[in-house]
């Protein structure tokens, strides 16, 4: 007999259209997961990682399974249960009567609804138990830190490892029992075990055994998220003291207070069991129960360890919260690896430059005078060769040993931008077969310029006019593979297809200029590196056209037997592919290494459970004036430990990604390694000498422990609870208004207390709320070793941090009237990276002015140097060069009066000569006459065509321009001492001029 249903049954026709539609739907989206996990294996068996996407893969699969499985049984089986469990029996009552149509529309096909639910929750369970993956491995493979933390003495390798795959557990059990609970119910209520209407019980037995068996599972949970608290609050934020970890109330209170908690919640468990069931068989005992943990939860852990922080500690902060503070400084100094920074006191209580800055040979030739931002423009118009080759918005810093000469150069590469195409050239064919890689690293002296100010080019493409007018430079770092396949520059769309064409004589990938020149023959190419996907088969073209969706890959000619795919090609994206469980540095960086071009990666192993260490937010302390313009942004990740433990390479040509361990004691690496086999990074000891010299302290690291040691550095408990000993990174000093912090800068100099020059990451730190000058901190090398270093000066000193420093150079009279002469309408003032130097017991401040047109495609020429010794007031000058510059801050320093304060300038220094010929007001000097008024006349018309070359846009002009006033100055300065002789001194610095081809000295 067929059961009657109060619903229509849904017509065959419509049966069968819903079907086709769910099968339509649900193969397009198996077939979407085939192609993406078949191409990605692909990619992994061509960079030799396939442990990686198998071991990933794998475990996603099993805890999707496990979880979802497990979940699906346990709200299932209580929906089962609590079915089994109604009475036979039900009482008539409206209730009942409403009741009936939804049981008889569920009840012929119930086995299937409870299937349904239960599939459902198991899938969600199941995805989100799949996200968990990185937490299953680390809790496999985790090891011990060596390090108690100071409340438990439990191993921290529990925090990192162990504790968030629990707590993860944890939560997964409470929802178990909480979905089952509330599916039970509403069983029971459906089929009549629970009822709100009629005689009798409102329970039936059974049901009441059921869900009171699910409420004390669920107190039972919580008494084990009670123990687990327990460790996790060393993990939380003290507001009393302003760190992370338990503090004073939280050790002598709530700590307590959870334990207690955590008994209670067994005593009430068994006591919901026993009166529901055992005894009184009724809910007021058990809801008494639960009422007294309510009560005692608010009590115990709420009231009682409020009452302890605001009547005990609140009073007498200082004193109670020091041994927690101490535990916070020494974990936040660990976790971040600050324990081994090297603090040394610098008194900088010389104010007068000495004449040993003439003849230095570590720090004052070594000062980088070009900008990698600013000169990114210049890079691009000189060494661009055709428009769709760019060398991104920041070029790189990386030292080269030439002819025995160990210096820092700003380099860049010559990359492919896609959106640099012109609409002919951004068809199919052109932009994914023919316009396949850049050409070349090209490479410059930080602190040379030639031709008025531009990069001493020592590899790269010269145009015939440039080798000219700047003389012709041999490669100096050359490279025997310079083709960039792979770069900063690609994005997710811009693949390549390259390989052997059917044609061997006609290879048709666009390869460089032959000519060197931007109308010079064209070379082309065929790539025969071993990178990329083998495309040849009609299934390889078929796959990557669905995931492309693109059809030309069965269609177009270009795509043969012999082709090979290129794709993820951004060198940071393949390293976090294939080592998805490192954080990757923003700024990666290119270097040649044994000839071919390679970027170098810095790959960080992070956690955010070390007990009792500073948590921070990574994104916001990398952020700085570079983030976006040059160096990606991290993404939002909180974090209270952090290793350089990996640096990776990407080979340019063949995509090559290799991960060498470079932190040998890391723990959080080393269960990585083993969760994947144990070879996934290449030992330290086999890392390449060549490559190692290219080695530089990571810029994303730096910041955040630079951040940390603006507070940290502070290690007295006291003292760093009255936060008066705290620093902070100053603005950009060019633009202090902007908001945005002073990124810090790469130098290849000697500090105080190293032995020799070393390529070091630095960045200047000022007193909280105040401009002057509190301490230099440097990143390097040292022996292979990460090394900190702090230059702390004393808490009352004179002398000025970078935007104090700025200001006062750019204000003084006679370097404004200079700088005015540089800027006009048609041209702009921009200043380079304001490097701080530490030299003979004193601060030796270095700002690189650039100027440019407005005209055109103009490009920043370096035209001055600004340079300022002691409390950056004093003793300033603005210099054609760095050399020039040096010899003016001696001799001012010569002339200085005891105590270092500076005589007035010369006569008629920094000044410009007033027109010959005319008679001036009342009370200013007489009219100029003779020689001295021909030699004014001519300055005033060098002047003249300084501006006019300014506002033509000429270049070139306007470099004959700037020799020809530095001339006019110098004649006007020697015909002014010739007529009126002046105390000792050299001539005044002219107002631009053009930079030797060696500024450096």
């Amino acid at each position: 007999m067929r059961s009657s249903s109060p619903l229509p049954r849904m017509s065959r026709r419509g049966r069968v259209t819903i079907g086709v539609l769910v099968g339509v739907f649900v193969l397009f989206t198996l077939l979407g997961w085939g192609v993406q996990a078949w191409t990605d294996w692909l990619w992994f068996d061509e960079v030799d990682y396939t442990g990686v996407f198998t071991g990933v893969l794998v475990t996603r699969l099993l805890l999707f399974l496990s979880i979802g499985l497990g979940m699906a049984v346990i709200v299932g089986g209580n929906l089962w249960l609590a079915h089994r469990l109604r009475p036979r029996m039900r009482p008539h009552s409206p209730e009942q009567a409403t009741l009936e149509r939804y049981r008889m529309l569920l009840s012929p096909r119930l086995g299937l609804w409870i299937g349904v639910v239960a599939a459902v929750v198991g899938l969600f369970a199941g995805l989100s138990a799949q996200t968990r993956w990185n937490q299953w491995l680390l809790f496999r493979n985790g090891g011990d830190f060596g390090i108690k933390d100071p409340e438990f003495g439990v191993d921290v390798g529990f925090y990192v490892f162990d504790l968030p795959f629990w707590r993860y557990l944890l939560g997964v059990g409470f929802t178990a029992v909480v979905l089952s609970l509330i599916g039970a119910l509403a069983v029971h209520y459906l089929f009549g075990g629970v009822r709100l209407q009629g005689v009798g019980d409102r329970m039936s037995n059974a049901a009441r055994a059921h869900l009171s068996t699910l409420v004390a599972l669920f107190v039972l949970l919580k008494a084990v998220a009670y123990v687990l608290d327990r460790r996790a609050m060393l993990l939380e934020y003290n507001d009393g003291a302003n760190v992370y970890g338990a503090g004073y109330a939280d050790i002598n209170a709530l700590l307590p207070a959870k334990e207690i908690l955590a008994y209670i919640s067994v005593v009430v468990a068994l006591a919901i069991i026993i009166f529901s069931n055992a005894w009184m068989r009724n809910l007021v005992w058990p809801g008494i129960s639960l009422a007294l943990l309510g009560v005692s939860a608010v009590a115990i852990g709420g009231i009682y360890p409020w009452a302890v922080q605001t009547f005990e500690v609140k009073p007498s902060a200082r004193d109670k919260e020091a041994p927690y503070i101490q535990r916070s400084i020494d974990a936040t100094r660990a976790a971040f690896h600050l324990t081994d920074t090297r603090s040394s006191a610098y008194s900088a209580s010389n104010l007068t430059p000495p004449e040993s800055l003439a003849t230095d040979t570590a720090v004052v030739p070594n000062a980088r005078l070009l900008d990698p931002q600013l000169v990114s423009e210049t890079y691009t118009q000189l060494q661009q060769v055709r428009g769709f080759y760019d060398f991104g918005p920041k070029l790189d810093i990386d030292r080269y040993t030439v002819e025995n000469n160990t210096q820092d150069y700003v380099v860049g590469v010559r990359e492919i931008n896609y959106s640099a195409l012109t609409a002919q050239q951004s068809n199919w064919i052109n932009r994914h077969t023919v316009y396949t890689h850049g050409y070349g690293l090209v490479a410059a002296p930080a602190n040379q310029v030639v031709c008025g100010g531009q990069p001493y080019f020592v590899s790269g493409f010269l145009g015939e006019q440039q080798q000219e007018a700047c003389s012709s430079q041999t490669e100096r770092i050359p490279a025997s593979q310079p083709r960039i396949y792979y770069g900063e520059q690609m994005e997710d769309g811009d693949y390549a297809i390259v390989g052997k064409p059917s044609d061997d004589a006609n290879p048709a990938e666009f390869d460089r200029p032959a000519g060197d020149g931007e109308g010079g023959p064209e070379a082309y190419y065929t790539y025969t590196g071993s990178g990329g996907v083998e495309i040849g088969s009609f299934t390889r073209r078929l796959l990557y056209a669905i995931k492309e969706q693109e059809a030309n890959f069965l269609l177009a000619d270009a795509v043969n037997e012999n082709s090979k795919l290129l794709y993820v090609r951004n060198p940071r994206d393949r390293v976090e592919k294939v080592a998805p469980f490192l954080t990757v540095d923003g700024d990666p960086y290119p270097a040649v290494v044994g000839g071919r071009v390679k970027w170098i990666v810095d790959g960080y192993t992070t956690s955010a459970t070390y007990p009792y260490a500073e948590r921070v937010n990574l994104q916001q302390e990398t952020t700085d004036e570079l983030t976006g313009r040059g160096t990606f942004q991290l993404a939002r990740e909180n974090v209270n430990y952090i290793r350089n433990s990996v640096k990776a390479t990407v080979d340019a040509y063949d995509g090559t990604v290799t991960l060498y361990e470079f932190d040998e004691n890391d723990p959080v690496l080393k269960a990585w390694n083993k969760a994947f086999g144990g070879e996934l990074v290449t030992p330290k000891t086999e890392i390449p000498a060549d490559l190692a010299a290219h080695f530089r302290y990571p810029a994303d690291l730096f910041k955040v422990q630079r951040n940390l040691l603006t507070r940290f550095h502070v290690t007295n408990p006291g003292d760093f609870y009255s936060g008066q000993d705290f620093w902070q990174v100053p603005n950009v000093p060019d633009a202090p208004d902007s908001g945005q912090k002073q990124p810090p800068y790469y130098l290849y100099t000697q500090f105080p207390g190293q032995d020799s020059p070393r390529f070091q990451l630095t960045s200047a730190v000022t007193p909280n709320g105040r401009q002057n000058l509190a301490a230099l901190i440097s990143g390097s090398y040292e022996d292979g070793r990460p090394t900190l270093q702090v230059l702390e000066l004393p808490d009352q000193t004179r002398i000025s941090g970078p935007v104090q420093v700025h200001q006062q150079m750019t204000n003084n009279a006679n370097i404004r009237q200079q700088l005015n002469l540089l800027s006009s309408n048609q041209a702009q003032v921009q200043y380079g990276n304001l490097l701080s130097l530490p030299f003979a017991d004193g601060m030796l401040y270095v700002e690189p002015v650039y100027v440019k047109s407005n005209q055109g495609d103009a490009y920043p020429l370096l035209q001055k140097v600004l340079l300022s010794y002691g409390d950056g007031g004093s003793f300033v000058v603005l210099a054609d060069s760095l050399t020039d510059g040096v010899k003016q801050l001696v001799e001012q320093g010569k002339r200085a009066a005891p105590g270092g304060t500076p005589p007035p300038p010369p006569p008629g220094e920094g000044e410009t000569p007033p027109p010959a010929g005319e008679t001036p007001p009342p009370g200013e000097a007489p009219p100029l006459t003779g020689e001295l008024a021909t030699a004014a006349a001519r300055v005033q018309a060098a002047i003249t065509e300084v501006r006019a070359a300014q506002a033509s846009g000429d270049f070139e002009r306007y470099g004959r321009a700037l020799k020809a006033l530095d001339e006019a100055l110098t004649a006007f300065q020697q015909a002014q001492q010739a007529a009126t002789p002046a105390p000792g001194g050299s001539p005044a610095a002219s107002p631009s001029g053009t930079p030797p081809p060696n500024p450096g000295g």
